[in-house]
């Protein structure tokens, strides 16, 4: 048996949750602590936390720690989000929270934060898998921003990131002096227009089926509905249309009492529910499901996965390279071609695990890179490198870290462009050396694959690997002319040479 703690600082509230874990896939929740402290505001509005919020924060989290030992906890995790990602001093004011309180806080990107809540809701298992059979939106309401992911059969099609969260709204609200009876107007006029670009792009006519909504506020009535049964936490169109109809209708006082929760909360409330009535309309669905999950549930979930604890039933990798193929598409790029360079890179690092010493997440980055490729031609056939970098540097893949993002850009980059040593490419990143590696070894794996498709016609896809001495053998039985791809091989085999300390050689079987 293993006693977990999961901490999430968040912009309107500190949370932390405390899990028991016994056996397989067996996992309870056996506390959950709060204290509203609103972060948001201040970073959102000046970029630092005042000397009283950081204060506040250093005495909740000692207490936190006290809790945790009471329950005698064998490991934590405490992760910031927006509120602390986005404070200009945030290295200073962490450190002093480790050195006064014991508790270490890690800052999540935004695409880490939605891959746990994302997991969190993945983790009701057979619901979920249900709803996202068909059409649905995945709609994921924080302080800072929302974020929007598309899913279509079982499969993630897109994931977006608008920055209209219910805490920066209403600072924006409360600079504007807006009086009661304006909220609304002026909510869906900040927010409409960001949301009605994501519909045009991304939805265009899709018919959506349903909403899944993670938020801090909404989720009080939602998970409500249907307690106890089969149906608990799914509303339909018309329960919800009701609810919004009534929140119009009464004070934030009533609407407080009525939920028993603060005046605070219910006024977050009513910004998160003027939201999602602006995207049920746009989107036309007809359900909305909230699963109560939050990210501490996340954060365990992820947890006990690592431990080996509980089994993932759903496959989270699988996600992640459709979203891939969707951003290759948008950007033009070649099926035929990412297919071929996918088959023949996966094929190469399959046949070199004793050689370069990766696992299946490295293997994940290259597959990722194979398929993205060419995205940057979209933007120029020239610097096609460089514009591949910067896509994918600016278009979030739910699933994978920031880090893991820019080491995947700089696999494509590198693939068409000259490579930077560590020493050069320090000055410009802060990569830590082993990340470096990985990036030299996949990029020489993804150069020489595709050197062998120079002419674009597949001629190697039916290629057979092996390794003989100091030498890997690229086997293709074609009758077709690979003259090109032989006479072009040379400089992209010296880098992989260089990296690997083998010679990649071409050999070629006829067929009549």
């Amino acid at each position: 048996m293993k006693t977990f703690a999961a901490i999430d600082v968040g912009s309107y509230e500190l949370r932390m949750k405390i899990f028991e874990f016994s056996g397989k896939n067996r996992m309870r929740q056996i506390d959950h602590v709060r204290h509203r402290i609103d972060l948001g505001t201040d970073t959102y509005r000046t970029g630092k936390l005042r000397y009283e919020k950081v204060e506040e924060l250093c005495k909740v989290l000692k207490e936190y720690a006290d809790i945790m030992k009471t329950y005698r906890v064998d490991a934590y995790k405490a992760y910031g989000t927006s509120a602390i990602r986005e404070m200009e001093n945030m290295s200073i004011v962490l450190g002093q929270i480790e050195q006064r309180t014991g508790i270490r806080i890690d800052v999540l990107s935004n695409s880490e934060q939605r891959f746990l809540d994302y997991k969190s809701i993945a983790s009701k298992g057979e619901r979920f898998d249900q709803i996202i059979e068909k059409s649905t939106v995945i709609v994921d309401i924080g302080g800072g921003s929302i974020q929007m992911s598309l899913f279509d059969n079982d499969s993630l099609v897109t994931t977006q990131n608008i920055r209209v969260g219910v805490l920066r709204l209403q600072e924006k609200l409360n600079r504007m002096n807006a009086a009661p009876y304006q909220m609304e107007n002026l909510i869906n006029e900040i927010a409409g227009a960001q949301l009605s670009v994501f519909k045009k792009l991304y939805l265009k006519d899709r018919e959506i089926e349903n909403i899944i909504v993670v938020d801090d506020y909404l989720c009080w009535w939602a998970a409500s509905q249907g307690r106890g049964t089969a149906k608990e936490g799914c509303v339909d169109i018309a329960q919800y249309k009701e609810f919004m109809e009534h929140l119009r209708q009464v004070s934030r006082t009533e609407s407080a009492v009525e939920l028993g929760i603060t005046e605070e909360a219910a006024s977050l409330l009513f910004i998160s529910a003027v939201l999602m009535n602006h995207i049920v309309d746009m989107v036309g669905a007809k359900l909305i499901w909230a699963p109560g999950v939050t990210l501490c549930d996340g954060i365990a979930y992820e947890y006990a996965e690592q431990q080996k604890i509980v089994i993932c039933e759903h496959d989270f990798e699988k996600d992640i390279l459709a979203c891939a193929r969707t951003i290759s598409k948008r950007y033009m790029g070649s099926k035929k071609r990412a297919e071929t360079l996918e088959k023949l890179t996966l094929a190469i690092f399959d046949s070199m695990k004793k050689i370069h010493g990766l696992g299946k997440r490295e293997r994940l980055y290259l597959q990722i890179a194979a398929i993205l490729h060419d995205c940057g031609k979209y933007i120029s056939l020239v610097n096609l490198g460089e514009c591949s970098y910067n896509i994918i540097m600016s278009t979030e893949m739910i699933g994978l870290s920031h880090a893991e993002r820019e080491m995947v850009a700089y696999i494509v980059k590198f693939n068409h462009d000259d490579f930077i040593y560590f020493e050069q490419l320090s000055r410009r990143s802060v990569m830590e050396q082993m990340s470096y590696l990985t990036i030299a070894k996949l990029t020489a794996i993804l150069k020489i694959a595709n050197a062998l498709d120079r002419s674009h016609k597949q001629k190697f896809k039916d290629a057979k690997i092996t390794l003989k001495d100091r030498e890997l053998i690229l086997q293709v039985d074609t009758a077709e002319d690979i003259s090109l791809e032989k006479g072009l091989f040379a400089d992209r085999a010296e880098f992989f040479e260089e990296v690997y300390n083998l010679r990649p050689v071409i050999r070629q079987r006829r067929r009549f």
